[in-house]
């Protein structure tokens, strides 16, 4: 880490889609963002979404008129590309393909994704799943699509990537791997028992996920306290420095050097007017 004052922030939120693609990149510019991250549709159904001409040159337009380039997607919460059921594997398949597809006409940077659950099954049966998965789906798809993300998860039933060893795995048994990369979560990292609220817990948690996986493939921060403390395996996200996490971490990673060119994104709760004031906060946090 260092004290560059010259180097800049590169912040952002999820936000909503819900009055339009282009709103919401409209929305990033008034809470200050130079990144943003959406839902391409409802995240909690399987039923697809066509985006339109129309709808796509809106969002392109508002792209250009604000200068945010750098905005992700993220993947239904239903897919589950682990599963041993073949039905819900299918479903995940073809789920994620049309996510690639919509953010690949979107002109999206990423697409993020919670690796899956082995359902009991066993981690190494369910991480080969996945690595098959991705393998069926990349086959199916053009070379120039999004980046896809796989992001740290808390460990919550039987979710896998919530050991960084469950990312590099699933990398190492993809036939196409540079269309991979790997998205941060905070909350989940702590929640999965990766310490980053000192120093040193901080410098060993960051040097495990560089020897395991290598900075050269994290591409993104979910930046999130934690509702619930350190090992839970409970994914609860909080407001900056509200949780069990503190503002100490997150004024480690906005200063990081290591890390000026990955973006940030929070996926703080939504009341009030608490996207403001925890991307204000970040912002705080970097220049001191």
């Amino acid at each position: 880490m260092d004290n560059n004052h010259n180097r800049k922030w590169f912040l952002g939120a999820h936000l909503s889609i819900a009055k339009g693609f282009d709103h919401a990149v409209y929305e990033a510019r008034s809470l200050g963002c130079n990144a943003l991250q959406i839902f391409t549709k409802n995240a909690t159904t399987w039923k697809e979404r066509d985006v339109s001409v129309p709808e796509i040159e809106r969002f392109l337009r508002a792209k250009h008129e604000t200068g945010i380039n750098m905005i992700a997607s993220h993947t239904s919460y239903l897919i589950n590309l682990a599963s041993e059921e073949p039905g819900i594997r299918k479903k995940s398949i073809q789920a994620l393909t049309s996510e690639m597809i919509r953010s690949g006409r979107l002109e999206l940077s990423y697409v993020v994704i919670h690796p899956g659950a082995h359902k009991g099954y066993g981690v190494n049966q369910g991480l080969a799943r996945i690595a098959e998965s991705l393998n069926i789906v990349f086959d199916q798809l053009a070379p120039d699509i999004p980046r896809l993300l796989l992001e740290t998860t808390a460990g919550q039933g039987s979710s896998l990537g919530s050991c960084f060893g469950h990312l590099s795995t699933i990398m190492e048994n993809v036939t196409k791997p540079d269309r991979l990369g790997v998205c941060m979560d905070t909350s989940h990292i702590f929640a999965a028992g990766y310490d980053i609220r000192t120093d040193n817990a901080y410098d060993q948690t960051m040097n495990a996920f560089d020897s395991t996986i290598g900075f050269e493939h994290l591409y993104l921060f979910h930046l999130n306290d934690s509702k619930k403390d350190m090992g839970s395996g409970v994914d609860r996200h909080e407001h900056i420095g509200r949780g069990f996490i503190g503002t100490g971490a997150f004024r480690r990673i906005m200063r990081d050097s290591r890390f000026v060119n990955v973006p940030k994104i929070i996926e703080t709760p939504k009341e009030n007017n608490m996207d403001q004031v925890n991307l204000n906060l970040l912002k705080t946090l970097f220049e001191q």
